[in-house]
C-alpha cells in the first residue's frame, strides 16, 4: 500500500471513531522516518484509546504491520507507527500543549475533508 492510500486508511479509521480535527502533515522532506503524520484528538481517555485501536485494527485488516503503539495505557497521546504514516492521537489538552502543527507549519497540511475529495 502506498503512503497516500495508507494516509486515507488512517484518516478513515480516525473518523470511524469520531476523532476531531483530523489533519495530515507531509513530513517526507523533513524526516527520513515517515512520509506523513496524522494528528487528531479525542475528548476522553476511552475515545483516544478507541481511535488508536481502530487505526491499529484497520491497518492489520489491510495487511499493514503496526511497528509501534505507544502511550495506550495513559491515553493522553497515543502514537501508532504504520511506517510511512505515523498517527498521533491526542487528548484535547495534550494536543494544545504539544502543538505539533506549529512545529511543522511550513509543511503541506492535508485536511480530512480535502483528502476525501
Amino acid at each position: 500500500m502506498n503512503s497516500k492510500a495508507l494516509l486515507e486508511l488512517a484518516f478513515n479509521a480516525c473518523d470511524n471513531k469520531r476523532a476531531e480535527d483530523i489533519i495530515g502533515i507531509n513530513v517526507a522532506n523533513v524526516t527520513g522516518v515517515t512520509d506523513y503524520f496524522v494528528i487528531c484528538e479525542g475528548n476522553s481517555d476511552r475515545q483516544v484509546q478507541a481511535i488508536a485501536r481502530e487505526v491499529k485494527d484497520e491497518a492489520q485488516k489491510n495487511g499493514i504491520e503496526v511497528n509501534r503503539l505507544e502511550g495506550f495505557n495513559e491515553a493522553r497521546w497515543i502514537l501508532v507507527d504504520l511506517g510511512d504514516v505515523v498517527v498521533h492521537v491526542f487528548h484535547h489538552e495534550e494536543r494544545d500543549y504539544y502543538n505539533l502543527e506549529k512545529l511543522f507549519r511550513d509543511q503541506e497540511i492535508i485536511t480530512f475533508e480535502s483528502e476525501m475529495l
